[in-house]
Order: structure tokens, then C-alpha cells, then sequence
């Protein structure tokens, strides 16, 4: 069985952690470089819920998507809720590794992922500099109703499920796709002139500016279904390191739903 720095070292090799954003906080979080591990889970959060299925898996390395202390800490105490996934982890010999925005920003990345669960054909990033995002087309044309159906029907499901600003008739023949926030990204969209862009918390204003200055169709998925893709991607991505050194990993995917948000209801109060 491999050591934990050597799965991190290929790791580190898939999402170079130099790529990550100045403020994030990507890398291990806790575990024991020397130990040993056989079986890994991959997550888009690092909750409780997902220490306590590392527990029930038996797995030695929990790899995350989501910083545990984006904004750092100074106490791990167990009674605070992050403190809490930090014991739960250590107790039972189990690593934390994340990898965040320099994930988002790899080739293959979160972005891809999510192009390859909605069965785009990626033909290049939606912003070149950094690699942030994919420029996609469809085998096929369709309006936009049809693209945010496709969304509904092939991402997790979700409380918020798909919200579309535009017109749901327009023809839609090339998209951008970006997991995760992404609003700040419309701009680039625009300019690369798609017909749609498929991300995730778009706020009120940069909509609403953005429908006023452009045909382009605006789809608008939950968080963590646009990444939770990327599980899947990287765990094949390990799959395949595994095989080629021999290590006969097992590498697991959690199903567990970790999307804050619990219901939804359509609003039908008289203007």
C-alpha cells in the first residue's frame, strides 16, 4: 500500500497547489505523511457527514473539493463544528487533502467534469489566462429550455433544481460552463459569444445587468451539483494512478447530498 505523501505527490501532480488562488486554502489538512492507505473518499465538502461516512467506509484519506478553514483558525476544538470534522478524522487515522481553485483551473478540471455530465464537446477554456471555465458545443442545436431541461435532468438533484434568465426559446448551439460561483465570469461568456453559460450562484444585479445588455442565456444550477461532477472525474483519475503503480487502491465517491439547502417553493404571492 502506498504511503499518504506519495498519494498526495500524485495528487499534487493532477492540481499543482501553486495554482490555487493567493486567497484560498487548498493541500492537506490533517494526516500522518507515513501513513498508509487502501481506501479513499472523495467529497465536494468537507461536513461532518462526510467524516462520519470516512468512518463507516473505513477509508484512510478523505480528499475534498472545499477548504475546511478557508479562512484560517486558531482553535480546533471539538466544540466548534469544524473542529469537530478535524477530531472525528484524526481519531480514526483518516487524511484531509483539498484541492480548490487549483482543481477548478486544471486540465481536466471542475469544469470539465461538469461539460462531460452534460454531455458537451469542450473545445477550449472560457477564459484562456487562468483556465477558468469551457467553451462547449452541443451535438445538436436547442432552445434554452431544452439546455436548463438537460441540466435538470443529468446534474444531482438539488433544492434549488435549475433557474434560467432569457428566453427560453433562443436557440442554443455553444455554451460556457463554470462549477461553482461564477457570476463574475459573465462578462467572458458574452465576449466568447455563446449562447448560454451554465454556473452557479448568480446574484440578482449582474443578472439583471447582464439580460439587459446581451441575448445570452443564463442558467443557473446549485453549487454543489455543478462540482459534485468532479468527484467522479477525480476518482477515476486516482483509479488510474492506482493501477499504473500497483497500488490497488480503493477509491470510493460519496453520494452523501451536501448542499445547504434543504426544500424549495415557488412563491405565488399577488404583486
Amino acid at each position: 500500500m502506498p504511503r499518504l505523501s506519495e498519494v498526495i505527490a500524485e495528487l499534487d501532480a493532477l492540481w499543482p497547489p501553486e495554482r490555487a488562488e493567493e486567497w484560498d486554502a487548498v493541500g492537506t489538512v490533517c494526516g500522518d505523511p507515513g501513513a498508509e492507505i487502501a481506501r479513499v473518499l472523495f467529497a465536494v465538502d468537507p461536513v461532518q457527514e462526510i467524516a462520519e461516512e470516512a468512518v463507516a467506509l473505513g477509508a484512510d484519506l478523505v480528499v475534498a473539493h472545499h477548504p475546511l478553514y478557508l479562512r484560517g483558525t486558531t482553535t480546533v476544538a471539538a466544540s466548534h463544528f469544524k473542529g469537530r470534522v478535524v477530531h472525528t478524522l484524526i481519531k480514526h487515522d483518516i487524511a484531509l487533502h483539498v484541492a480548490h481553485t487549483n482543481a477548478d483551473t486544471a486540465d481536466p478540471g471542475v469544469s470539465d467534469a461538469l461539460a462531460g455530465a452534460l454531455d458537451l464537446r469542450v473545445t477550449g477554456p472560457l477564459v484562456p489566462e487562468n483556465g477558468l471555465g469551457r467553451i462547449c458545443e452541443l451535438d445538436r442545436p436547442e432552445t434554452l429550455r431544452e439546455f436548463a431541461a438537460r441540466a435538470a435532468a443529468r446534474l444531482p438533484a438539488a433544492a434549488q433544481g435549475i433557474r434560467v434568465a432569457g428566453d427560453p426559446d433562443a436557440t442554443v448551439r455553444r455554451v460556457a460552463v463554470s462549477g461553482g460561483s461564477g457570476d463574475g465570469l459573465i462578462g467572458a461568456a458574452r465576449a466568447a459569444g455563446v449562447d448560454a453559460f451554465l454556473t452557479a450562484d448568480l446574484r440578482h444585479h449582474p443578472v439583471s445587468e447582464a439580460v439587459q445588455q446581451s441575448p445570452l442565456g443564463l442558467v443557473d444550477a446549485a453549487h454543489w451539483a455543478t462540482e459534485w461532477p468532479w468527484c467522479e472525474q477525480a476518482a477515476a483519475q486516482l483509479d488510474e494512478i492506482s493501477d499504473r503503480h500497483g497500488w490497488n487502491l480503493r477509491v470510493h465517491v460519496s453520494k452523501t447530498v451536501t448542499d445547504p439547502w434543504s426544500s424549495h417553493h415557488t412563491s405565488g404571492a399577488p404583486n
